[in-house]
């Protein structure tokens, strides 16, 4: 399963969401600028257990090393589709967390999310020599406020079945809830950190960030965050959309919505249609021209049933307009 987005829709640009993900890509894109050093540069910048409980470990490094890599090990990665993996979790998770507490308690949020998931992790793995790095946790932490925030919220998810994309909405407290099985069950059937992933991090985090999202949406906002979310507001909808739609049994024809915002609706937008009738899926294409009015309906010549004729009826698309401020 893949997901691809939520339909939770953020009324706000998530700008520390967006400074992470840039973050954690510019540090992955320096390691390999360490050359042979890399393995020493992960080793110093990473969370290594037995940096903090064998002394003769400890000695090589400063108190500040020491201190640092609780927050560093969070920027690095072992590999591009671990750091694919993780910032895509961060994109599609992370700005209607931030939507709901605010661009500084989030920050907050999601550091104290990754330390926990890092303290978890040391706690477990005492003395493991090996070095633990990755956003996993504090993304685990994310994701698992979204779950206490959102639990109706739906998933988008890509199911490959013998090679054809098939697209389905997953309800996220469903998705959620296999991931931490998931993870709990990795965790639960390794030693130390198997296969190189730190399943307790996973878990750790996760359960911090059921933990603290509670506690930080009862701490007060500043009032640079209030014009900070003025300044942030959105003018558009999600790009791809999810549009089940209805027919009627003599009717050739299928009907269906679009969304989008009044801007969208001024100047025009193009959008990726998910179309859903039965159980066939198929992505669509669709060019909103601009200058229309909440209830126009878009006519797509063919895109219909099938008729026993071998003719196709259309699809129509009614226009809705969605203030996403």
């Amino acid at each position: 399963m893949i997901p691809l987005r939520d339909t939770t829709h953020s009324r706000n640009f998530p700008v520390v969401n967006t400074l992470l993900i840039a973050t954690n890509v510019i540090v992955f894109l320096v390691q390999p600028g360490q050359g042979p050093q890399e393995n020493a540069f992960v080793y110093t910048y990473g969370l290594v257990p037995a940096r903090y409980s064998v002394p003769e470990i400890s000695a090589h490094f400063t108190s500040f090393q020491q201190a640092f890599a609780f927050l560093s090990f969070m920027f690095l990665h072992g590999g591009f589709w671990h750091i694919l993996g993780n910032m895509w979790s961060l994109y599609i998770f992370g700005d209607n967390v931030e939507d709901r507490l605010g661009p500084f308690r989030y920050l907050v949020f999601y550091l104290l999310c990754g330390w926990a998931s890092g303290l978890f992790h040391l706690l477990l793995n005492w003395q493991s020599p090996v070095p633990t790095i990755g956003a996993s946790g504090a993304i685990a932490g994310v994701m698992g406020a979204y779950l206490l925030l959102f639990p109706h919220s739906r998933i988008l998810t890509l199911i490959p079945i013998l090679f054809i994309p098939y697209f389905i909405e997953i309800p996220a407290y469903f998705f959620l809830g296999i991931w931490f099985l998931l993870q709990f069950v990795g965790a639960a059937g390794s030693q130390a950190q198997g296969g190189g992933i730190a399943w307790w991090a996973h878990v750790g985090g996760f359960a911090a960030g059921i933990l603290l999202v509670k506690v930080m949406e009862r701490v007060p906002q500043t009032g640079l965050s209030g014009r900070v979310r003025e300044a942030t507001q959105k003018t558009w909808t999600p790009r791809l959309q999810v549009a089940p739609v209805h027919d009627a049994p003599e009717d050739p024809h299928l009907y269906g919505a679009v969304t989008v915002s009044p801007k969208e609706a001024f100047l025009g937008t193009r959008k990726l249609i998910s179309v859903k009738w039965g159980l066939r899926s198929r992505v669509l294409r669709v060019t909103v021209p601009p200058r229309l009015r909440a209830g126009t309906v878009l006519r797509l010549v063919g895109l219909g049933k099938l008729l026993p004729d071998g003719k196709k009826g259309d699809l129509y698309l009614k226009v809705l307009i969605k203030d996403e401020g």
